[in-house]
């Protein structure tokens, strides 16, 4: 989930500021309302991107830091019976939990980037980032139970659903395509069967013509 650029933009000072910000824990601010929005739609772009990256490539093939291996194997020792493909949100917010999961993240200070940002995890790993399946969690906390998941298999519920639908799509295509083939090949068929009809009429009529004038000359 790390990306870099290949052209370095000049950048104004008031987005550094931003930005400057936004790389702070989401605790150094109160209750901003300016800054707490900011968080929510850069969290949300963060969701949408690994939402698609998920649902368009095996999951257990992903990467998402240099440090997955160091991050999943200190986060099965610590939570080594934690269920992770529906999350209880007690897990995680509860006072008990939080004392446990504390000093799991602080090992990673200085090892993730913005360890501490807020990211929306899903509680329900076959389902998308909709309200009532959506939390916010710290990025390790984020980082550590979405590399389990990819790696333990469960997140590909989202990307097989994604694909069957799209293999589902194109049959209903396919099919459609084949339906308006064969109605194009019965007007075709009708059309010469009409054209051969109204050839034989005109015959017959021609027929018809050359007996009645037979019949005059010979009277």
């Amino acid at each position: 989930m790390e990306t870099t650029s290949g052209t370095a933009e000049p950048v104004s000072g008031e987005l550094v500021s931003v930005a400057h910000a936004l790389s702070l824990p989401a605790e150094s601010y109160g209750n901003d309302p300016d800054i707490e929005m900011a968080w929510a739609m850069k969290a949300m772009q963060h969701a949408e991107v690994y939402y698609k990256l998920i649902s368009s490539v095996d999951p257990q093939l992903l990467k998402l830091t240099k440090v997955d291996d160091q991050i999943y194997s200190e986060f099965r020792e610590n939570f080594e019976k934690l269920r992770i493909d529906v999350l209880d949100p007690e897990e995680l917010k509860s006072e008990s939990a939080k004392e446990k999961w504390r000093p799991f993240c602080l090992k990673f200070d200085g090892v993730v980037e913005d360890f501490n940002y807020g990211t929306l995890l899903r509680l329900d790993c076959s389902q998308g980032y909709t309200e009532e399946n959506t939390i916010f969690a710290p990025r390790i906390q984020f980082l550590a139970i979405e590399i389990a998941r990819n790696r333990e298999g469960y997140n590909k519920a989202v990307y097989t659903s994604v694909h069957d639908k799209e293999e589902e799509k194109e049959g209903n295509q396919g099919r459609e395509k084949g339906t308006d083939s064969g109605g194009a090949e019965e007007k075709g068929a009708n059309r010469g069967e009409k054209a051969k009809s109204n050839k034989g009429e005109e015959k017959e009529k021609g027929a018809n013509k050359e007996i009645s004038k037979s019949g005059e000359t010979a009277m």
